[in-house]
């Protein structure tokens, strides 16, 4: 079809109006760009979170697996999009890789990791603040409460805190990293992620509210008193009322229309050690228990223990790599009679997730002396023999019982996986890098051989490079070159086992990050104690787009007491292996990050010797698992958060229809405007791609390009791309002088019913742009205004139908009539007073919420006088009670201090009323002054038109 420059202008308009927060179509752009399948509650979500200019954040607590990452990446992409590009996301370490590529790859979004090792680089780069960067800053709880002066400094745009359950004990003046974060963010705009927003106690929700905004309740003291008993109707109404404006809710039985969940279907592969591997297991057992060790750094022996047993449990090659190391690190110790060089070094180069749990369990390591008692060297020498006796056991055994099983595992989860459809793909999944090794000399030797491929932190392997350098090859031609190794290797790894692997074995490092979902088979051949950790391995397989049940195998040593508890735990307190979901969100919630369980089961590991003793401990756990998921909390929480089903599923049927109209919208005159300014410098192969052959633009490079969410093998054209750019700027600032614009309705795409009803087929018409600054906040609106030579006015809504059809373009020297611009400024006016009305019902929730707070302050400090007026009575009544009159007159004492001091409060009462009707009005007018209102209307084009 071809167009007109006055196509052109309007077209590169509508693309670039900005919305106001509570319209619809404000996600358009975000969603065009996003390289993702949206579902309706997502966008539904992310509109809640944009509902009011007002507002200082929102709660947004789906459901486990409903996809909070990409709710909050089209947050965060339409606020880059708008400019406001401070950005911070603040989330548990071992999802800082997560965040990173989700951001990355789906919203195109520049992004940064910030830790210690980047963080010191960018000061010696003359970075003043490195939190204050071009690009989405993203570090973890721990980095951002050690760093919170610097952070602090940033006037953030807007927070997203992830995992934000960690918050909610936050009025405890215990939960240090929660208070810091809170001061640091003050008055900051907050978007909190968590499927867990109330566990244990309604204060858990008050923290977590007061987190996002302190006005939405009073104090600790006055919700405790207004709102602990939810059996009143009044009262929970009330609390209900309260929370609306902050929290969204869905559940994952509420989008079953939309999203297709597949289930789980356990495999679980018992074996028994040699007597070897179960020597080898008790000597070096026995070893970690010990009182005092001269290997292990008393700040880190803890979580160096639970490694080392980790790694006692993965392999004999994985434990062997460890003794020889701590044997070594003593010998240089003993050699130079100083301290040697950290353990953790030398552990992580196998252990992979060590830097991760040391971030999480916060140890330090203590110092060592400069000089050697005698008594310690000869401490020494002995701990160093019993390393290499150790070592010595451990090379000896050449294969490993579990190995043997696994082979007979993946014989019986292949057969399964095949009855469900799936292809023959296995994910398997170890802690130790050399049982890695390990594992891939085995399956070597197999079948297998052929398609196994590595996953690990390195991926330096001769494979890896290999698979890597044919990667770039096919790629070179498209936008999934980041220019990033680690993450175009992991690509990279990830499309050769799509495509041709058949096996990937890997560490820690797959766990997040990656999406597997073309394979249905997960082998823990290592299980992690922290089931958050087992979520995420599962999570890689069973998720959004899978198509076939997955089969989840794990390994059961026979032997071991407190290894068959540990499984009982997760398999049936967590339920991590089995049903549509996986782990409820009430589980993993309870366990808040997972290293406070993770550290309960080391410890059980190092202090039970006997059965009896494990089997004690692990009841006791149990036990308190159990009372941490109260049913009835859950029930409150359901209640509270969560609305009626047909009331959700019905919004959501509306919120999908509307969001594939708007896309389907956006992405048809994207590409008409696209084709009518690249006529001459590509080739259009489809509405949704072309290849570029002269690229117009510096920067810009050639080759095939194509709307996100099609094939993956171009470069993907949207809206924030630098070319669309072009495409946009070129459109906006055409030349439209008054002209006769002659569309032509037998070149239709379709029928138009309206066009062929039109009695007159000519007439003016003129489009203009109002743009609207209020709240701190900047929105477009396109005013059509058309009439035809009768002098009747047409239905504007209906111009966009008329300018998809094509038209030629006559000059004319007529002048248009007076009609149409006392119509557009009628339309102004109409427009200014709706936005001034949405204002002023904004403005009356914002005070009704302040009046609510300042009541609630009030309330606190009424009770405090009638707690004095109750002490009194009590007080009188010990008085008429006494016997002596000493007693007599000690307790008429007690009475007089008593009412003296109730006399204080009642004039500090209504000093303190008198300052909360103050801060409540100094907010007020601080609100008040985002009302005011400009605006500017700038005239578009104004044609004559005639339908031919």
């Amino acid at each position: 079809m071809e167009l007109t420059n006055y196509h052109a202008k309007y077209y590169a308009h509508f693309l670039t109006n900005r919305r106001a927060a509570d319209n619809p179509e404000k996600l358009a752009g975000a969603l065009v760009d996003a390289q993702v399948d949206l579902n309706p509650h997502q966008v539904d979500a992310a509109l809640f979170a944009f509902r009011s200019p007002l507002s200082r954040g929102a709660l947004l607590a789906d459901e486990v697996g409903l996809g909070k990452t990409i709710e909050a990446g089209l947050v965060i992409a339409q606020r880059w999009a708008e400019r406001q590009r401070r950005i911070l996301v603040i989330t548990p370490s071992n999802l800082r890789k997560q965040w990173h590529q989700e951001l990355q790859e789906k919203f195109f979004l520049p992004c940064f990791i910030l830790e210690t090792k980047s963080f010191d680089q960018a000061r010696k780069e003359g970075s003043p603040n490195p939190f204050d960067c071009s690009g989405v800053v993203i570090c973890s709880y721990h980095f951002a409460r050690s760093k919170g002066k610097e952070a602090g400094r940033v006037p953030w745009d807007m927070v997203v805190i992830d995992e934000a359950h960690r918050l909610r004990n936050v009025y405890k003046k215990s939960n240090k990293i929660a208070n810091e974060l809170r001061n640091t963010l003050h008055g900051v705009p907050k978007l909190l992620l968590t499927a867990t927003p109330l566990q244990n106690s309604l204060l858990e929700l008050y923290g977590l509210v007061s987190f996002i905004d302190e006005h939405v309740f009073g104090d600790l003291k006055s919700f405790r008193d207004q709102f602990s008993d939810l059996t009143n109707p009044r009262t929970f109404a009330a609390l209900k009322k309260r929370l609306e404006p902050v929290c969204q809710r869905t559940l994952r039985s509420q989008v079953l229309p939309y999203i297709r969940y597949t289930q789980r279907r356990p495999l679980l592969q018992k074996f028994t050690p040699t007597d070897d591997e179960w020597a080898l297991y008790e000597l070096v057992s026995d070893y970690l228990q010990k009182p005092e060790l001269q290997a292990l750094p008393t700040g880190q022996r803890q979580l160096l223990t639970l490694v080392l047993r980790k790694l006692l449990a993965s392999s004999t090659f994985a434990i062997a790599g460890a003794l020889e190391k701590m044997a070594l690190r003593l010998r240089r110790r003993l050699d130079a009679a100083q301290s040697a060089d950290s353990l953790d070094d030398d552990l992580e180069g196998d252990f992979e997730a060590l830097t991760e749990l040391s971030d999480e369990w916060g140890e330090d390591e203590g110092g060592g002396g400069e000089g050697l008692t005698a008594v310690e060297r000869h401490a020494l020498e002995t701990e160093i023999a019993e390393l290499d006796s150790f070592y010595q056991l451990a090379v000896s055994i050449e294969h490993n019982a579990k190995g043997t099983a696994l082979l007979t595992a993946l014989q019986t989860a292949f057969a399964q996986a095949a009855e469900l459809g799936a292809a023959p793909k296995a994910l398997i999944f170890t802690e130790s890098r050399r049982t890695q090794e390990y594992l891939l000399r085995l399956l070597s030797q197999t079948e297998f051989a052929d398609g196994i491929v590595l996953f690990n932190g390195s991926n330096s392997d001769k494979k890896s490079a290999g698979i890597y350098r044919e990667w770039l090859g096919r790629q070179q031609n498209s936008d999934r070159i980041t220019g990033s190794r680690t993450a175009d290797m992991r690509s990279a790894l990830v499309d050769y086992f799509r495509e041709q692997g058949q096996i990937m074995i890997a560490t820690e490092a797959a766990a997040e990050g990656i999406n597997l979902q073309f394979c249905a088979l997960v082998v823990n051949y290592d299980l992690p104690w922290n089931p958050q950790r087992i979520e995420q391995r599962i999570g890689r397989c069973h998720r959004y787009g899978q198509q076939h049940d997955v089969v989840v195998v794990n390994f059961l040593n026979q032997k071991n007491a407190a290894d068959l508890r540990v499984f009982e735990l997760l398999d049936e307190k967590f339920r991590l292996f089995a049903g549509v979901f996986g782990a409820s969100d009430e589980v993993l919630g309870a366990v808040e990050s997972g290293v406070a369980f993770e550290k309960r089961i080391a410890d059980i590991y190092q202090t039970c010797r006997t059965t009896t003793e494990i089997q004690a401990a692990f009841d006791q756990l149990q036990a308190e698992l159990s009372s941490q998921i109260q049913s009835a909390m859950l029930n409150a929480r359901r209640t509270l958060l969560e609305n009626f089903d047909d009331e959700v599923k019905e919004k959501l049927r509306l919120r999908d229809e509307q969001t594939k109209a708007h896309l389907n919208q956006y992405e048809q005159l994207l590409m008409r405007l696209t084709r009518h300014e690249l006529a001459g410098n590509a080739r259009f192969l489809s509405d949704a791609s072309f290849d570029l052959h002269t690229p117009p633009v510096d920067g810009v490079v050639g080759g095939r390009y194509e709307l996100p969410r099609r094939s993956g093998e171009a470069h993907y054209y949207r809206l924030a791309h630098p070319l669309a750019r072009y495409v946009l700027q070129r459109g906006e600032a055409y030349e439209t002088p008054t002209a006769v614009l002659s569309f032509n309705y037998t070149q239709a795409p379709n029928k138009i019913s309206f066009l062929e009803q039109l009695a007159v087929k000519s007439g003016w018409l003129s489009l203009s742009r109002l743009t609207v600054e209020s709240l701190s906040q900047t929105e477009d609106h396109l005013i059509w205004v058309w009439q035809d030579d009768n002098g009747r006015f047409l239905d504007p809504t209906d111009c966009h139908r008329l300018f998809t059809l094509p038209a030629t373009i006559t000059p004319t020297s007529d002048s248009p009539p007076a009609a149409l611009t006392h119509q557009t400024t009628a339309a102004q006016e109409a427009i200014l007073r709706q936005i001034s009305q949405r204002n002023a019902a904004l403005f009356e929730a914002e005070i009704s919420k302040l009046e609510a707070w300042a009541d609630d302050r009030k309330i606190a400090l009424e009770r405090e006088i009638k707690e004095y007026d109750q002490r009194i009575a009590e007080a009188r009544r010990a008085a008429l009670a006494a016997q002596t009159l000493e007693g007599k007159l000690a307790a008429q004492k007690e009475v007089k201090a008593l009412e003296k001091e109730r006399s204080t409060r009642r004039r500090t009462l209504f000093d303190a009323q008198d300052e909360i009707d103050a801060q409540r009005d100094h907010i007020i007018a601080e609100t008040e002054s985002h009302l005011h209102q400009s605006h500017t209307l700038s005239e578009l084009f104004t044609i004559r038109w005639q339908i031919d």
